[in-house]
């Protein structure tokens, strides 16, 4: 996969600007002391998933405190709030994880989108946080109960704001004007899903009206044989529409087996192809899509070799990195071969001897019993991945931040560290622009310093 090269870029929504997680950035420093990049700045936010977006000198962090969810855009260059816009919010995680918003904003020149954890979409000013339109999905759409909020980040095209809203019965899928909030269509839902062969029971689908529509996989856009397929991974399966009228191109059943289940990483397309992963055993698949559009070939399907389970894996000249595993103590790090889906290597972060470690009994640090010094948390757990040319920049999900090769042949790593405000539960994938890393912690904002210096 090619990169366009770039002095600096700006991150103005999920996974940056290609949708893909790699940033094009050449002046990046990546070879880092053992107290990690230099802290710019740092700031206290509240609770959330969601990665903050950066568009010039704007960044944006969507988080709750209290009963109010917070849009709030700060300074790049310190941290300090330029202006904020909340609104009241009760959700509450019915698994006991936190209930601040899941989704990243999507920043333009004029304006600001984000996508409340109970379903508040609202268009601000970037200006000044002025509401320009907002729906309220859950009062707008019938919307199912869900198993960790609404966690689908909207992606823009053209004139249209594309959101996964899950709607029964049909509105899984709804467009709506970017400039007055208007709905253009609805698309996804029972028609689409009622009497497609289950290919766990090999028996047709019944719709019952009940089914969670959505999951948690952001969608995408992709040029495939000249055409524009709008690529959802929804809970049921994948389906491609027609992004300008909602129209189904296709669809493929990829669902786990069992009920408490998501599909929670993002669709990664190859020129012809579409990857697709997920957890809860339900593993890999890799379809070919037909010159016609309409339909696709299942090239392969495995159901061990890549388990994504919320972070999304970034191809790279015919091989697939990615992290798998639904818990932490699965977590590994894989390399797999595109063509055959085989794993060449996998990691847990960890290659050295685990005697020469040691936890401190009152701060639970992990030490070195060689130097008596605190040391990043030995494993990745289920981390996320951030692509910069042949690096890629590794947060584990207890904070460990890595640089790893870009190597289909070993796991090679070259350094890691650590800071005290980036620690468990760290899901959120590190965000690169203008030389600035960003990691959002549920409690903390950290903005390091990764310019190449002269």
């Amino acid at each position: 996969m090619l990169c366009t090269v770039s002095p600096a870029e700006d991150w103005p929504w999920f996974l940056g600007p290609r949708h893909d997680g790699t940033s094009s950035e050449t002046e990046i420093q990546l070879n880092w002391p053992e107290k990690g990049p230099a802290v710019i700045w740092k700031q206290s936010i509240g609770t959330g998933y969601s990665a903050p977006s950066v568009l010039g000198d704007k960044m944006i962090v969507h988080h709750r405190r209290g009963d109010r969810e917070i849009v709030s855009c700060r300074s790049v260059q310190d941290g300090g709030v330029l202006w904020e816009h909340s609104y009241k919010s009760t959700f509450s995680d019915p698994y006991g994880y936190n209930n601040g918003p899941r989704c990243s904003p999507i920043l333009t020149p004029k304006r600001c989108y984000t996508l409340g954890a109970e379903g508040q979409l609202c268009c601000t000013d970037i200006t000044d946080g002025a509401v320009v339109w907002q729906h309220n999905l859950q009062e707008e759409f019938q919307l199912p109960d869900w198993f960790f909020g609404i966690g689908c980040s909207p992606i823009l095209d053209g004139d249209r704001l594309i959101v996964l809203a899950g709607g029964q019965p049909d509105a899984g899928v709804v467009a709506f004007n970017t400039t007055d909030g208007t709905k253009l269509w609805q698309a996804v839902g029972k028609d689409t899903w009622n009497g497609v062969t289950d290919a766990h029971s090999g028996e047709p689908y019944e719709w019952t009206g009940e089914e969670k529509v959505v999951s948690y996989s952001s969608p995408l856009i992709a040029d495939i044989h000249g055409q524009r397929h709008l690529l959802c991974l929804m809970r049921q399966g994948l389906v491609s529409l027609n992004p300008e009228t909602g129209e189904l191109n296709f669809k493929y059943w990829f669902r786990p087996k069992i009920n408490d289940s998501v599909n929670a990483a993002r669709p990664v397309v190859i020129g012809d192809r579409i990857f697709l992963s997920a957890a809860y055993r339900q593993g890999s698949a890799m379809l070919q899509v037909n010159a016609d559009g309409k339909s696709y070939t299942e090239l392969w399907r495995h159901k061990t070799n890549m388990l994504a389970h919320w972070s999304t894996p970034i191809h790279v000249d015919g091989f697939i990195y990615g992290f798998s595993g639904r818990h932490e103590n699965e977590g590994e790090l894989r390399c797999i071969n595109a063509t055959s889906g085989e794993v060449v290597w996998k990691t847990t972060g960890f290659t050295g001897n685990i005697r020469d470690l040691s936890r401190d009994r009152e701060t639970g640090r992990i030490m070195s019993t060689a130097t008596g010094k605190p040391v990043p948390f030995p494993y990745y757990g289920r981390g996320s991945l951030t692509r910069v040319g042949n690096r890629f920049i590794v947060l584990g999900e207890r904070g460990t931040l890595a640089v790893v090769h870009v190597n289909n042949q070993e796991f090679t790593e070259d350094c890691r560290t650590s800071f005290d405000e980036i620690h468990y539960p760290m899901w959120a994938a590190p965000v690169l622009s203008s030389g600035r890393m960003y990691l959002r912690s549920e409690d903390w904002l950290v903005c390091l310093d990764v310019r190449k210096k002269p």
